[in-house]
């Protein structure tokens, strides 16, 4: 997509797919998106450079090469301070709400943060609102955004379950270098350069995690597995081993690529777009002979 489709768009997701045939690996990052509804009207007083704290900024230009290698790449079309697509329908966090939610909602250890479905404060705890969400604004998020992001997520699947016999996904995401007071349970964790997260083994064959963690550590980087970040709902989701459906969560640090408050590139940008090509690379082989 070009910058002027980024920044004027409004759609429930981006996806760009290779000129040819597919391979078995597809990618999605569903915090990179930097447009934002009309109808979001987040607190008059709150800085748009603060609220957009909360993106994978330039996570989707990282990956940009990827259709060129037979790699399919969406991207959610909502940033992840209007709707959380990480997260479960059910995470409802009901002080944003000005009526009680009718459906079936759960508290999780997100929710209590106020990092649910839909966010109520920034990572740094300033409240996103200064008024309460109705019900139905709430209902739109969800059938607008949400519902046909993982409808696409779905297909995805099948095309390359169908085509190869399995699939292999990637759930795309960033963090920032130290965890911040409502971001984690672990608030001012220094993170390591990556996190690699497949929810404690369930979520794909191990042999997939072992291969981008042992990738990326020969590249010379720090990659934890499952700390702090598990990886969420998309994972979960997506993965299914038993089903030769295949997926797990890659946080890297933002320190690597960007200014954090700027929210510009660093000179290491280049050099970790080069990188997660070869990682790519390397996983396309590695899922063609699996």
């Amino acid at each position: 997509m070009t910058d002027a489709e980024r920044k004027t768009a409004e759609s429930p997701y981006f996806l760009q797919m290779p000129e040819g045939e597919s391979g078995p690996l597809f990618l999605d990052s569903p915090h990179s998106c930097t447009t934002y509804p009309a109808d979001f009207r987040f607190a008059s007083n709150l800085p748009l450079p603060l609220l957009r704290q909360a993106e994978d900024t330039f996570v989707e230009q990282l990956y940009a090469d990827a259709p060129a290698r037979g790699i399919p790449l969406l991207a959610a079309g909502c940033p992840r301070s209007y709707l959380d697509a990480n997260r479960g329908l059910q995470e409802i966090d009901e002080a944003l709400l000005d009526a009680p939610w009718p459906g079936p909602k759960q508290e999780t250890s997100k929710t209590r943060l106020g990092k649910g479905l839909v966010w109520r404060v920034l990572d740094t705890g300033e409240p996103i609102y200064d008024r309460k969400l109705s019900v139905a604004e709430l209902q739109a998020r969800i059938d607008n955004y949400y519902l046909p992001y993982y409808a696409q997520l779905q297909k995805l699947s099948d095309a390359a379950v169908a085509r190869h016999g399995h699939v292999f996904h990637i759930n795309c995401h960033s963090m920032p270098s130290e965890a911040a007071k409502f971001a984690t349970e672990h608030p001012g964790l220094q993170h390591p350069d990556f996190v690699v997260g497949d929810r404690d083994g369930t979520t794909c064959d191990t042999r997939f995690t072992d291969r981008v963690e042992a990738v990326l550590k020969e590249m010379g980087y720090d990659v934890w597995r499952n700390h702090p970040y598990k990886g969420v709902e998309i994972v979960r989701v997506v993965g299914q081993p038993q089903a030769n459906r295949h997926s797990l969560q890659l946080e890297v640090n933002r320190k690597r690529y960007m200014d954090e408050v700027g929210l510009t590139h660093s000179a290491g940008f280049d050099k970790l777009k080069r990188d997660l090509n070869a990682l790519m690379d390397d996983l396309l082989r590695f899922a063609s002979t699996f």
